[in-house]
Parts: C-alpha cells; structure tokens; sequence
C-alpha cells in the first residue's frame, strides 16, 4: 500500500520518502486499516475530553494577562524501532556526559578555554554564566541531573540535535499523560506492538534525585519540588511530578534557612530538605545572591548549596549549555572531553556575533530560521520562509542593533508523522524531546520522550505555546 499523505520530498516516519510502510508501522498500520474513520474521530474526542477532564494545561504568556490552555493531543502515535532508539540513546548519553564534563571545567580549572577550542567571550559575556559557581562541587559532581535533548528527523537515518534544555526542561508530564490516555483507549495495541513502557519515570526520577543528595545525609533523603506557582507556564508539570514522586511541592515562601540547612514549612515546624528539584530560574531562585526583588527563591540558599547543605538539581548555572551560540561549540565541546566524534550531529549554525556569519545571514534570512541565543518556546524567532516582509525588516534591525544574541540555522526539512484532522489523516511536522536522567549511578534514558507536533499544514513551528500539540511516542522492544 503507498502512503497517501505525500508531502513533497519531506520523510514521512510511517511512509518513508517513497510511499512505503516503514516496518516499525507495520502491526500498527494493520490495526489501522481496519479502523472506521468515525470511530477514530470519536476517540480523538474522548482524549480531548479526557485532557480537559484531567486539566492538561499550559500558560500562554505575552497577551495582557496569561491564557491558560489545554494541550491539544493527536491520538496516532510516533513509532520507533528499538534499534533505531538504542542508535539515538548511544548519541544522547555521549552528549549528556560532555556536557556535564564542560560545565564541571567550566566552573573549575577552564581547560577548554585555555586550549582555544572555545572562545573565551562565549562564557565571558554570556549572562547564564553564573561567577558564583566557580569551584562549587555539585554533590556527585552532577549539574544536569534531568535533561532534555531536543531531536528533529531528516531520513531513515539522519537525526539532529536542535537544541539542548539543561536549565529546566519540562514536558515529561506531557509524555506520561499521552501513554495513560492511550493505554486507557487503546489497551489492544500495546501487546500487539510491544512497546517500551514509561510509566516508572517519576520513581526513576525520585532515586536519581535522592542517589545526588549531600554526602552528610542519613537516611533516606527528603525531597521537594520547588514551584514558581500556579501562575507559571509549567505549573501543572511541577504539581503532577510532586505527586507522582511522592514528594513536597513547595514555593519559595515554604522553604528558610534553618542552621545552615534549606527548611521546609511543615505542621510539625521546619523540616530539613536535602535535594530541591527546582523549576525556578537561577536569576530567581535566591534575592540575596541574583535578583534581590525575587519573591519566588529562597534568601541564602545559594550560600546553603555552596557549603554542601542541599542539592539543587539543576544546578544552578547550567544555563551555559542551553545557550545557542554555546550549542554551535557542542560537536568540538564532545570531541574534548570524551576523545570521540559525536554520534548525533547539530543543525549547522550561524554565530551573528561574527561579522561574515551577520552578513550571509542579513543577505539569506529570508531562507533560515533565526534565533535569539536564550530564546525558548518557540519566542524571539523568525522562520524565513514563512516571515512576512515586515517581520523581516523589523528582525534586521534587531540584528543589526545586536547580532550576539542571535544566531541562525537553515530550514531543515524536518519528517512528518500522521495526525487525526477533520479532514482525516494527514501528515505533519514533528520533532523529539527524550528525557535523561544523570546521577553517580548513571545516565538514564526513558524510552520515548514528548513528541510534538505542528498541527498547521506545512508548519515547522510545533511549540505548544505556538499552536503545537503533542502524541505518544512508541519506542519498540525489538
């Protein structure tokens, strides 16, 4: 049977470039064909309904006041052969494991630095550069305890790193909720693919967490999830990962420094806490050492974390590895520290910082994708091809006036993976985020990750806060 849903020369996970059913489809595809559209359409309704039932949100900021939303949610999953994820995990832990090398050198002796093979500037001047941190020892010498690798898909065999999220990545909620909501609809489909489970992150999570705690610590350590609050973007993230670990999900006003140790407000008085699993920004997580009119972090826990009293995962300043500019140095940042040329390769990049990159930029934007270095969610980006002559010329100015804090990538041709429309099936653009656990125990990779996808025809823009939804991703046993 050839694919139906040809999209140009884009490669298709299901149908590959030429309209063939790739064989990791195959048991799903037969399921597939014998399936009334009607019923399909009514299952995508009751996983919408169940989403809202549930209250899957996101926060949409940028309009006068936040707008919460559900995350839209396609009931056709993303399927991955286990060899294909094993090739991708093998790529992912080489990364994970450089990068924490680099921040550890970073913050200590700046060998990379001294070899010339990174530009002194790049961390100089770079404002997730945190001077505090220098000769801090993170507890099992970890920084990037949870980690999120952002991939995009070209062909069969040809994968890309498209951004790296160290600071705080979020969205494994997301991926949990996507294989509850299939399990509960589609319970036949799981054996009949033997698909890898994720349902044992969150206890991952929480003995990777504890295996990080001080080296002073007896017994069992306490955790905490450290909230900005219901206002922020992530908040339903913070509160079900609190939940599902077991553990306190506390605001910067619940947490003081008691004796040197971080203390959480609890009805029998304060409580020592050991790891704070943190999804506060470092500019926020601590008014007498960053910003002092934060009301989110805690006043001297940055001075707690120095001395070996608590555990911040992450830790603070590894912001340094998601900047953009730090991302286009990664291939050369893996090949220092593990020796190896590293298996899963960038999206070339355009440093705008430099004065030959600026101008092959200001004279192509209209054919790249353009970036601010510490942009996320999809904000403070042109996508040439589809920017409007205004969008161009106000982006021009603005890297003219700046051109460090942006950089620039071509369009990539990134896969597509079917989706449910009202139209009926029909393919759109996708890209991966697994998620990686590190601890002194290991790196552990969970088997899948958030699939997002763009759910406009044509769009590359597959961001939730842009218009994006999400899909279970099925990684294979075999």
């Amino acid at each position: 049977m050839l694919n139906p849903m040809a999209e140009g020369t884009n490669f298709d996970e299901m149908w590959g470039f030429d309209g063939t059913l790739r064989a990791p489809y195959g048991p799903y595809n037969r399921w597939l064909e014998g399936e009334d559209i009607k019923r399909l359409r009514a299952k995508q309704r009751e996983a919408d309904e169940v989403f809202r039932l549930t209250g899957i949100t996101f926060n949409v900021y940028g309009r006068a006041e936040a707008e919460e939303r559900l995350i839209p949610f396609d009931i056709i999953p993303r399927i991955i052969s286990g060899a294909e994820w094993q090739r991708l995990c093998k790529g992912i832990e080489q990364r994970v494991r450089a990068i924490n090398a680099f921040l550890h050198d970073i913050y200590h002796r700046q060998e990379i630095l001294k070899s010339g093979r990174l530009p002194v500037e790049m961390v100089a001047q770079n404002a997730a550069f945190l001077p505090q941190m220098i000769g801090v020892e993170p507890p099992g010498g970890i920084y990037t305890h949870i980690v999120g690798i952002d991939l995009v898909r070209t062909g069969e065999d040809e994968f890309f790193v498209l951004e790296d999220n160290a600071r705080t990545p979020s969205g494994v909620s997301y991926m949990l909720e996507n294989r509850e909501t299939m399990l509960q609809m589609f319970p036949e489909l799981f054996s009949r693919n033997k698909v890898q489970a994720v349902s044992d992150y969150p206890a991952n999570l929480l003995r990777s967490l504890a295996a990080c705690a001080p080296p002073n610590v007896m017994g069992p350590p306490t955790v905490g999830v450290l909230t900005p609050g219901i206002y922020n973007s992530a908040y339903y993230e913070h509160a079900f990962l609190a939940d599902k670990m077991g553990v306190e999900l506390v605001e910067g006003n619940d947490l003081r420094v008691v004796d040197g140790k971080v203390a959480m407000r609890t009805t029998q008085g304060y409580r020592p806490l050991d790891v704070l699993y943190r999804r506060v920004d470092d500019d926020f997580l601590d008014p007498l050492n960053f910003r002092p009119d934060s009301a989110l972090g805690v006043p001297g826990i940055l001075d707690v974390y120095r001395a070996g009293g608590v555990t911040i995962a992450n830790a603070p300043g590894t912001g340094l590895s998601d900047d953009k500019a730090i991302y286009s140095y990664i291939p050369d940042i893996v090949e220092f520290y593990t020796g190896e040329t590293a298996i899963l390769k960038n999206v070339p990049t355009w440093r705008c910082s430099e004065p030959d990159s600026l101008a092959y930029v200001l004279d192509n934007i209209e054919e790249l994708v353009v970036k601010e270095v510490h942009g996320s969610g999809g904000y403070g980006m042109l996508i040439g091809p589809t920017a409007t002559k205004k969008d161009i010329a106000a982006f021009k100015t603005k890297l003219k006036a700046r051109p460090g804090n942006y950089i620039a990538q071509p369009t990539l041709s990134l896969s597509t993976v079917p989706i449910m429309t009202r139209a009926g099936i029909a393919p759109r653009h996708v890209d991966l985020r697994p998620f990686v656990l590190c601890s002194p125990e290991g790196v552990q990779i969970t088997p899948g990750g958030l699939t997002r996808v763009a759910l406009k025809k044509g769009s590359l823009v597959v961001n939730s806060s842009q218009g994006g939804g999400t899909k279970d991703t099925w990684v294979l046993e075999d």
